[in-house]
């Protein structure tokens, strides 16, 4: 049995915004796929889970495409389409996921015609230096009961963006700082935990999951609170119906716990015990 992730890319320390770059651009979005009654099973699909669960919704999401690096190796940028959680449901999770999947060893090719928006988690390290995770409730719609990472997307509806009339290189700055600011926004939302009492996020490295595919950018951050403390704000988290428990775990067992991850988050468990310079 192989990895249940691939690690897409690993730094050797963490990235700060100011190393993080994007292309926004159509040339990143999903390729539909020819066989035209695959592509009709992404809108069946979305309607069987929303009459399971009509708490889903629909939203846009950003579309991982790729990256490219600097010649100094120094800064990284990400390259990014546009897609939804329907699309996402329909390909990534569609019991027939392979069948999206291209004969390519290349990655990026590889998953062209699935949705893969890039999600987010946050290895989020208390003052009593202990890491954050969650258990997922029954309402979510991937991994119920599942413990993670704090996460989930950052989002173009935040910085307006319906489409792609604009590639002008101020919306790919306002893109970089929601690729920041959005892994915040759901620590916040899904611990209760104050933004003030959180250290800059700083990027660790991108992992896809080796089911469905899934690919996830995972953040580092610190928090000036004790994890008694954050279990007060967790019972008044904005977004605590997402998860049932909010757990704490040494450096040490968190490699343990990752094996009860999604594949994703156990890459990003995996990066985060790699990294050598973390602060």
């Amino acid at each position: 049995m192989g990895k249940a992730y691939q690690v897409l890319l690993q730094w050797p320390s963490p990235l700060r915004r100011s190393q993080l770059c994007v292309d926004f651009s159509p040339l990143y979005d999903r390729e539909p796929h020819p066989d035209a009654s695959l592509e009709a099973s992404i809108d069946d699909i979305w309607d069987q889970r929303r009459s399971a669960n009509p708490s889903l919704f629909n939203a846009t999401k950003f579309r991982y495409g790729g990256y490219d690096l600097s010649p100094d190796c120094q800064q990284i940028c990400l390259r990014l389409g546009l897609t939804d959680y329907k699309t996402f449901v329909g390909t990534n999770l569609s019991p027939k996921w392979e069948n999206f999947l291209s004969p390519s060893t290349d990655d990026v090719l590889r998953c062209k015609r699935t949705s893969s928006p890039l999600g987010n988690g946050a290895i989020v390290e208390t003052l009593d230096s202990l890491i954050i995770l969650l258990q997922r409730s029954s309402n979510v719609g991937e991994y119920p009961g599942h413990l993670v990472f704090p996460g989930g997307h950052s989002e173009p509806s935040e910085i307006g963006i319906l489409g792609h009339s604009d590639h002008s290189e101020k919306l790919n700055n306002k893109i970089a700082d929601e690729m920041f600011e959005g892994i915040v926004r759901e620590v916040c939302e899904e611990t209760g935990i104050p933004a003030s009492s959180l250290s800059e996020a700083e990027l660790i490295g991108i992992s896809r999951r080796s089911v469905n595919v899934r690919p996830t950018a995972f953040f580092f951050m610190k928090c000036r609170l004790t994890s008694s403390v954050i279990s007060e704000h967790y019972t008044r988290a904005a977004d605590s119906f997402e998860s049932t428990k909010l757990c704490f775990v040494n450096r040490e067992e968190l490699i343990d716990k990752s094996n009860e991850m999604p594949g994703c988050h156990e890459g990003g468990a995996a990066i985060f015990t790699k990294i050598d310079n973390m602060v």
